[in-house]
């Protein structure tokens, strides 16, 4: 991750409890055990508490760590911990792959998740790293932790995995914050951004431009909202930049770039269309402010569990992603949720079983009882009789389970029933989620892949359904899963040739238009899919962000061959099958196939929710939606509200300020969509303008004709800055030099 100068090392004094009145240190493990207090709670981890091979300092032992995916090392104390200042550790490691967050374990509240590259990306085998985290300036979100019940930290590993040694474990009671100034960036048209720490002497920022001084007119101090541990100060120069050397100095710290050139660009105003509010939608916010503070406009009940989500008991079970297991539903009743949601300001996508003859039965069967099955790969570390339904070798257990012990019919009489009944009617409904793979994700259910012409007819048979007890809602489907799928089924190339050789997508494209024909109705208004970038950022590191950032132009650009297996390898048949070209490829072929239908993306995300480059790769994203006419978009799954990309939601439409209704034409002289966005909007005659910078180290700077001088409200993250909610109001009084910073987002709104 982007080094934020926000995050604290050990190398911020720590007061112990030397003072008088001040509580003691809390230890969580010093040396062989637990500390007196503390219990293990850990989950598919081989756990050493004494190891000895390594540990830090003088201590004899440490503890050592092999976590599985998602597992983790989890500590309960037996009381709470909610008056301490911060969280000491040392570790050593691979930098391992962890997220680290503090727990509630009597209302189930929880902190921010706190990836351990936000605090330090240099944790090295076999050295010991010492961190520390505050709980007043939480690494990552620069959050407050909160007065609560907490009594539980837990270090989960990611998808991979992740081995390391831990020692030294302490909740500290004090941290003392020296005063230091920790960035200045150029921003706009002659405004500094200087971040700090500790009561700094403002008086002491001096400028100076290609060697000339440059005198400050005024300045202004912003916390900002949620994160009231960060500090910017804004200061205006007398006049504005222009490109050649910029060198701040600040008490005793030095900032210097070299201001590039200006790019000539036109914001033309008068050519635009319109943008639709609903391509800013996310999957399951979690509360009312979430979808106030973020700008949620379309809220979707969806994913793999809601297939066999039975609305008139409440119980669901999400397959293959957890040990086939029925459950309470994890957001309560459908209707509730749609209520809630549609006071807070937000329409609602509600998804109905349909690709199932089955729904869940009750809170507590599962399909794969060791009792029954003992032979199998993986069993529920919580519940040691359930079973994830492969035998050692990954094949399917076989035979399939009797669905009646765990499941309830279902059809669409039934469908019919419960939309009708509904208290809070959805704007649209969706036909299930990813049908075509039922035969995976479902496989206790539907064994058999799901084929071209079954597909079609649950579809069509479900929309008659909710178009009967619904009549004014939209249709969405049939919300598949990948860029695969798109063009064939899980049955195979034979599903094709059985259909004269038809890519799977067109091919349903034609048949709903020929649908509607036959019944004089429409029965899909949008076509839905889901968009996963194919290319593995997974290492996270300069190449991979780079490769991350670049990516979405995939989105639109008929250039852009695609950096993975689809740029090499197509298995479809669409003209340039190795350029994705994903949001102009799919207007031509609705155009051709079914004119009229909407284009919806349910599910997308950035690669990295918790990483600067997955935010900056969001307002990329939601820019280029707007641009190129979506119609719907949600976000998979709930970005966090004050991560990376809860932030890009917020750049757009946070706290009811809005991007804009209409996209305004963007020209820009020698466009670089590798290394930066430019987007631009109206609403009522005023200009808005979202700016992203993809490099890592180095400003961009525009001259933008058509983009008026004068005041703007101003919104920006990312950068030497950090992740949080910064914004100030700023005069632009030339628009031929305007500066971006490294790795950061900035949106400007015309006053």
């Amino acid at each position: 991750m982007f080094a934020k100068p926000n995050l604290l090392r050990l190398a911020v004094c720590v007061s112990f409890a030397a003072i008088h009145g001040v509580k003691g240190d809390l230890p969580v493990y010093t040396d062989g055990a637990l500390a007196a207090g503390w219990e293990n709670w850990s989950w598919s981890s081989d756990i050493n508490f004494a190891a000895t091979d390594e540990f830090s300092g003088a201590s004899g032992s440490s503890i050592s760590v092999n976590s599985s995916q998602w597992a983790a090392l989890s500590v309960k104390y037996e009381g709470t911990f909610s008056d301490y200042a911060g969280l000491r550790f040392d570790i050593a490691g691979a930098q391992p792959d962890l997220t680290i967050s503090i727990q509630s374990t009597t209302d189930n509240d929880a902190s921010p998740n706190i990836v351990l590259s936000s605090i330090s990306n240099t944790i090295a085998d076999g050295t010991f790293s010492s961190l520390l985290i505050n709980f007043n300036n939480l690494p990552g979100s620069g959050a407050v932790l909160g007065n609560d019940t907490w009594d539980r930290i837990n270090f989960q590993a990611g998808g991979n995995g992740a081995y390391y040694h831990i020692d030294n474990i302490v909740l500290v009671s004090e941290i003392v914050i020296p005063p230091k100034f920790l960035s200045a960036e150029p921003l706009g048209n002659n405004v500094l951004a200087v971040t700090t720490q500790g009561a700094v002497d403002l008086t002491d920022v001096h400028v100076a431009l290609n060697g000339k001084a440059v005198q400050v007119a005024s300045q202004t101090t912003y916390v900002p909202v949620d994160t009231p541990s960060l500090t910017i100060t804004y200061f205006t120069l007398a006049s504005s930049f222009k490109s050649g050397n910029l060198t701040i100095t600040a008490g005793d710290s030095s900032f210097s770039y070299a201001l590039p050139a200006a790019q000539h660009g036109i914001v033309n105003k008068t050519v635009t269309h319109k943008i639709n509010p609903h391509v800013y939608g996310v999957n399951f916010p979690t509360s009312a402010s979430y979808i106030q503070h973020l700008g949620v406009t379309i809220s979707r009940w969806g994913g793999n569990a809601v297939t066999a989500y039975n609305p008139f008991g409440g119980f669901t079970n999400a397959g293959n992603d957890w040990y086939f297991e029925n459950r309470v539903s994890d957001d309560g009743s459908a209707d509730d949720w749609l209520g809630w949601v549609k006071g807070a300001g937000s329409d609602g996508l509600l998804t109905v079983p349909a690709s199932l003859d089955w729904v869940s039965k009750d809170s507590t069967s599962y399909s794969y009882p060791r009792t029954i099955y003992p032979d199998q790969q993986a069993f529920d570390p919580y519940n040691s009789d359930a079973g994830n339904g492969l035998f050692p070798n990954g094949s399917y257990v076989e035979p399939v389970p009797d669905q009646s012990r765990v499941y309830t019919p279902w059809n669409t009489s039934l469908a019919k029933t419960w939309l009708s009944g509904l208290k809070n009617k959805p704007l649209m409904v969706a036909i299930d989620n990813e049908i075509e793979i039922a035969s995976n994700t479902h496989q206790d259910m539907h064994p058999v892949p799901m084929s071209y012409d079954e597909e079609l007819a649950r579809v069509v048979n479900f929309s008659i359904a909710a178009k009967e007890a619904l009549p004014d809602v939209l249709v969405v489907a049939p919300s598949t899963c990948s860029w695969w799928y798109y063009w064939t089924s899980q049955v195979g190339y034979t599903d094709n040739a059985a259909h004269n050789n038809t890519d799977f997508l067109p091919w349903f494209l034609a048949q709903m238009s020929k649908q509607h024909t036959a019944r004089g109705q429409r029965l899909l208004d949008y076509l839905d899919i889901h968009y996963y970038f194919q290319p593995d950022t997974s290492a996270n590191d300069a190449a991979a962000k780079a490769l991350r950032l670049r990516m979405t132009r995939s989105l639109w650009d008929p250039t852009y061959v695609d950096e993975s297996w689809v740029g090499s390898n197509p298995q479809n048949h669409q003209p340039n099958g190795t350029i994705v070209q994903l949001v102009p490829r799919f207007h031509t072929l609705i155009q051709e196939n079914y004119p009229g239908t909407k284009l919806s993306i349910s599910e997308w995300s950035s690669t990295a929710d918790t990483d600067l480059t997955g935010g900056l790769l969001t307002v990329d994203v939601l820019g280029i939606w707007g641009k190129y006419g979506v119609d719907s978009s949600t976000y998979w799954a709930t970005p966090d509200e004050m991560g990376p990309i809860g932030l890009a939601y917020w750049l757009f439409r946070g706290y009811g300020t809005f991007f804009g209704s209409n996209s305004a034409q963007v020209n820009l002289n020698t466009p670089n969509p590798d290394t930066q966005g430019v987007y631009a909007a109206t609403e009522n005659g005023k200009l808005s303008l979202v700016i992203v910078n993809k490099n890592p180290d180095t400003p961009i700077s525009f001259n933008l004709d058509g983009v008026p001088a004068g005041k703007y409200f101003v919104r920006h993250f990312g950068g030497e800055a950090g992740v949080a909610k910064w914004q100030t109001n700023m005069t632009i009084s030339s628009t031929t030099y305007l500066v971006v910073p490294a790795y950061t987002a900035v949106f400007l709104q015309q006053h």
